[in-house]
């Protein structure tokens, strides 16, 4: 067994594998760039070497300096985790050359299913079904249509040496096709220095289906069951889960059977994926081979019990697989939620910022409940532009897949974030939606169910309720703690006003309370609308997190004071609450509301970014849906179109700008 390994990545997989390493007595070596200096991984780590720039072309991609870090603290083997160089051959094959171990696949199995097209011909080859497609060079734009049109629409866009959803367009007609060529060929060469793209047919109401593989260098070969992620937002994934909801025996059977041939026929040796597309009579089709440890493989860890980094570290050492197909089994359900830097509210663009608060969950067993988070940051980090906008995965394991989903809707409502903008209501305003609950899934879910955006949520009568039971529970401990200060001015008094108003947003909720005296913990009985309520909860003032029971349901909720009230966050809601005697109420009603600016003649840069292109000129005359610019923020180009007929009057950025959220990047007339 190696001593030690370097890992050559960063963020929350360059910390999950140390948490393996260390836990087999194999001591670690962190590399990070400028922008990394004070990382997570970087204090996790044995030993840490600087590798560059914050860029990652001038550091994390750079062969030469990671192969220079291993030789200079005697790092035996390199896990590259997932993204950067953990599918590039010519660094396995090097690492091979300098006599250090590529903790993965040999090159000749990367380089067969690494490659999107090559992969596709070596599937076709090898009796695994494929979606219709064309493989062949597309010369240009033009010759796109032409290959579009003869597969028919909609057609998909994919880079050739693409992942994670960065140079893929969905084509719904030539239009389409023309600018996702441009699109997709431009962001394939900016993220993986390969602008090849190839295009397939896209099955209408898919699911993502994906097979877990473990093979070793003794000819062993099993899959652990299948991975549903078919919860995407511009084809990157948002929300997994294993096993899938939608999957029977047979189908499961005939997909893990085809994964462990096609791994066999390349002589596969690591961890694998073989990702599937299927439709809604259970066909499926080959997409691409993973030649790496996924971003999601946390659950099927979680249904297997299997540690997929200590069986790569294992088999890169040459140890047989410890188990058969047969001991292979699938207990429960697990769920993981990406947490990402982005805000939902601004169609999910990306946020960066320092993290001025970060309070996970607790992880572990409570009951029949396990709570997993893997990260990478910590309270005080900085979300940066240079890298993915990834915060944290949030893994639930449950005996069921409704309590496993029950599990993951408390865990995100007591996962706090602040100082950027994230995707936790978002998350979990999906944990309470009809349609996941009930496993009705396609990789279309958001946008069918969401297709002006993810706007902010507004809550029913009974939610009302529940909301404003929590805020004056919440006020009336913070006035009880007031009163008991030693240096009041008037003697501290335990009696209460019995009657309240809490406005919600817009709404009033009348409360009227039942018992005379706040005690700590908190218990009382409230009338709320004409319905007797119990409230308990140990909250304290300054706990971000309010825990306990409203009626008969477990709460789990954030609270932040704002502005003569609380801000509250629950289940995707999030409402400001204000609390008023029934007078003040009344007075409330009649104050004017206060309306946003009009930005109808602006274009606002919706992220921080850097300015690719701008598509326009002053004084031009634009039609709807016409590109007037190109902003670039965490990898992914974002084309920024007119929602309506409108002249250019003013142009106040140029290419090459940085810009930060709300910057105006032109006015209209």
């Amino acid at each position: 067994m190696f001593k030690k390994i370097l890992i050559a990545n960063r963020g929350e997989i360059a910390c999950r594998v140390i948490k393996t390493a260390r836990r087999m007595g194999i001591s670690t070596v962190a590399v990070y760039s400028d922008a990394d200096r004070d990382a997570l991984h970087v204090d996790m780590a044995d030993e840490a070497v600087h590798i560059g720039p914050a860029a990652a072309s001038e550091s994390y991609l750079v062969a030469d300096k990671i192969i220079a870090a291993c030789k200079a603290t005697g790092a035996e083997a390199v896990h590259p985790g997932y993204g950067f160089l953990s599918e590039r051959a010519s660094f396995c094959a090097e690492l091979e050359k300098q006599g250090i171990v590529f903790i993965g696949p040999k090159p000749k199995a990367i380089m067969a299913m690494g490659d999107k097209i090559e992969s596709k011909k070596f599937a076709n080859a090898a009796g695994v079904s494929t979606v219709p497609g064309h493989l062949g060079i597309i010369e240009d734009a033009a010759h796109a249509e032409t290959i579009a049109g003869g597969i028919g629409y909609p057609v998909m866009i994919k880079a050739s040496a693409g992942g994670g959803g960065k140079g893929m367009r969905i084509a719904w007609n030539e239009a389409e096709v023309r600018d996702g060529f441009e699109r997709a060929r431009s962001e394939a060469k900016s993220s993986f220095g390969d602008d090849r793209v190839f295009i397939e047919k896209f099955v209408v109401e898919p699911r993502h289906v994906e097979i877990q593989v473990l093979a070793d260098a003794h000819g062993n070969v099993v899959y652990l069951g299948e991975r549903e992620c078919s919860i995407q937002r511009r084809n990157q994934k948002v929300a997994e889960e294993a096993p899938s909801p939608f999957l029977d025996e047979k189908t499961r059977k005939a997909m893990g059977e085809q994964s462990v041939a096609l791994a066999k026929a390349v002589d596969y040796q690591s961890a694998g994926t073989v990702e599937f597309i299927v439709d809604r009579d259970r066909n499926f089709y080959f997409l691409e081979m993973n030649t790496r440890l996924q971003v999601e493989h946390p659950v099927t860890e979680l249904v297997t019990g299997i540690d997929l980094v200590e069986q790569m570290i294992r088999i890169a050492a040459g140890e047989p697989l410890g188990f058969s197909q047969e001991a292979v089994r699938l207990d429960g359900w697990a769920i993981e939620s990406r947490l990402y830097a982005e805000d939902p509210y601004r169609n999910f663009l990306p946020s960066i910022g320092r993290l001025t608060r970060y309070r996970p969950p607790a992880e572990g067993r409570t009951g029949n409940v396990v709570v997993r988070n893997d990260t990478g940051v910590f309270e005080g980090a900085e979300i940066s532009m240079y890298y993915d906008p990834m915060i944290a995965k949030l893994c639930t394991w449950a005996p069921t897949r409704s309590e496993a989903i029950e599990a993951m809707g408390r865990a995100l409502d007591g996962f706090v974030v602040d100082g950027i903008e994230h995707n936790v209501p978002f998350l979990s305003a999906l944990m309470k939606h009809p349609r996941w609950r009930e496993g009705r899934l396609s990789t279309g879910f958001i946008a069918e169910e969401y297709p002006d955006g993810f706007a902010p949520m507004k809550p029913d009568r009974q939610e009302e309720a529940t909301l404003a039971a929590i805020a004056l529970s919440a006020s009336l401990i913070e006035a009880s703690r007031r009163e008991r200060f030693a240096d009041r001015l008037r003697a501290a008094s335990a009696t209460l006003r019995e009657h309240w108003v809490v406005k919600t947003d817009g709404s009033y909720v009348a409360v009227r309370l039942l018992d005379g005296l706040v005690t700590i913990p908190f218990d009382m009985e409230m009338e709320i609308e004409g319905e007797s309520r119990s409230i308990v909860t140990d909250w304290r003032p300054g706990d971000p997190v309010w825990s306990g029971r409203v009626g008969d349901q477990d709460i789990t909720a954030q609270i932040r004071p704002v502005l003569n009230g609380l801000r509250i966050d629950w289940q995707g809601l999030s409402v400001t609450a204000k609390i008023f005697s029934p007078r003040h109420a009344e007075l409330d009603r009649l104050m004017p509301v206060k309306l946003p600016p009009d930005t109808s003649r602006l274009l606002l840069c919706p992220m921080p970014g850097l300015v690719v292109s701008i598509a326009v000129a002053e004084g031009q005359e634009v039609k709807a849906g016409e590109t007037l610019a190109i902003v670039e923020a965490m990898k992914m180009e974002n084309v920024l179109r007119a929602d309506r007929d409108l002249v250019v009057s003013k142009i106040n950025a140029a290419a090459g700008e940085s810009l930060a959220v709300d910057a105006v990047i032109m006015e209209f007339a």
